[in-house]
């Protein structure tokens, strides 16, 4: 029985985050510990965008299968 349609993508979905978490991760727990070091808060905030935006582009390429080229 040939996998439906909707258990692939949810496969490519789930090795995307896997893909994705340790940076994601260690993203965040760079603004933590700027935020521990007693920077302004404000810089946590400024760093934080571009970690989610660049999470987010990795995730959209390991999801579509991007990142492996064409078939």
């Amino acid at each position: 029985m040939a996998a439906s349609p909707v258990d692939g993508e949810s496969v490519n979905r789930r090795r995307a985050a896997l893909a994705i978490l340790p940076f994601l991760l260690l993203g965040l727990a760079d603004v933590v510990l700027l935020l521990e070091w007693g920077l302004d808060p404000l810089w946590g905030f400024v760093i934080l965008p571009p970690i989610l935006f660049i999470s987010v582009i990795g995730w959209i390429a390991f999801k579509t299968g991007f990142v492996n080229g064409p078939d």
